[in-house]
């Protein structure tokens, strides 16, 4: 009966105390996490694609008589809601890596910490997720819904980075200014973003086929806007490649550069076309899926330009930062060691162009 109290009380410190997962088991929990974080944007697209959008026409129920989708509700009210049950998919694997993370043994409350986040960000999004049913598709509702799918992702890919490097202070692998210009490629990735939901909001694709409000944007004044964003991530993606060389950076950094130069091309080869022929739904899909690869590899270059070690390490044995070492920023957005010297290694926004 005091074991079945103590579990009522804290489940997750009962499990716990019977369970320690190894940090392999915690490093695929978030990594299953990330890949749902993934997932739920490219299904969620389906659904605006598909003309689904108000498949379910009311929110927390399907209909105002049925939980679930019927017959009548047709093809899609079935991709409605499945894309609405998608939402359990993603909190279970938020939930996997919440316990792993808190199970681990010597345990690491920046992972629990980042396990919650996830967690709540997932609940507002799908409150935001209602409200965009609830108010008909309004497009800076929807715009809402995409951006807070990107805060996911940000949080999942941080999480995934945690695991596979240890607690030790960050110490700097580049210089301040190649620092700076990554950060500043980060929000410029992250501007490109917000113009993207502001194209797909001013374009054709709606979400449903009904008279759907859209945002009082000139599409092609917009398109134009989001592809010059687009040009300067590719020229200061560039331009932080000529910076690594230069000061002959440790592996990690130059891998991950590489990973998002290959990524950069292939979206921009994706928007070109889709825009070329007018905005075919499975192009749109796919410059989708590029948009969440490209954000989460900004983020994985923003994170290798920092080591925290590959172990967790003793107070005795932690690093510490060297005096003229760049400390601005957040310790728990650290980054990956040189593949050489370490085994901290880990996956990749431009947003979807609609019309």
């Amino acid at each position: 009966m005091t074991a079945t109290l103590t579990a009522l009380r804290n489940p997750l410190a009962f499990v716990a105390a019977r369970w320690t997962p190894r940090p392999r088991t915690v490093r695929r929990a978030a990594l299953t996490a990330l890949v749902m974080s993934v997932i739920i944007v490219v299904t969620g697209g389906a659904v605006r694609l598909t003309g689904s959008g108000l498949g379910c026409e009311t929110w927390p129920k399907c209909t105002d008589d049925s939980l679930v989708t019927t017959s009548e509700m047709g093809v899609h009210g079935l991709i409605e809601f499945s894309n609405r049950m998608m939402s359990y998919v993603v909190s279970a694997a938020v939930g996997w890596f919440i316990v792993a993370a808190r199970s681990a043994k010597p345990r690491r409350r920046a992972l629990t910490r980042l396990g919650w986040a996830q967690f709540w960000v997932v609940m507002s999004n799908a409150l935001i997720g209602g409200v965009t049913v609830l108010t008909e598709l309004n497009p800076y509702i929807v715009a809402a819904h995409f951006l807070a799918a990107m805060a996911l992702l940000a949080v999942t890919t941080m999480a995934w980075v945690r695991t596979r490097e240890g607690d030790a202070p960050p110490r700097p692998l580049v210089g301040v200014p190649t620092r700076r210009a990554v950060v500043a490629l980060t929000v410029a990735t992250g501007a490109l973003l917000v113009v993207g939901t502001a194209v797909t909001g001013s374009g054709q694709h709606a979400g449903d086929d009904g008279d759907i409000e859209r945002m009082p944007f000139d599409w092609e004044t917009v398109t134009r806007v989001h592809s010059a964003l687009a040009w300067a991530v590719v020229l200061g993606t560039l331009a932080v490649w000529l910076m690594l060389r230069v000061m002959d950076a440790p592996p990690g950094p130059r891998g991950r550069l590489r990973e998002l130069l290959a990524l950069l091309v292939a979206q921009g080869a994706i928007g070109y076309t889709q825009y070329a022929l007018d905005e075919p739904e499975w192009l749109v899909a796919l410059h989708l899926l590029g948009s969440t690869l490209v954000w989460v590899a900004v983020l994985r270059l923003l994170y290798a330009t920092r080591d925290r070690g590959g172990e967790q390490p003793s107070p005795d044995t932690a690093p510490t930062l060297p005096a003229d070492a760049d400390t601005t920023t957040d310790a728990d957005t650290g980054a990956h060691a040189s593949e050489a010297a370490s085994a901290s290694s880990a996956a990749q926004v431009s947003a979807p162009a609609g019309r």
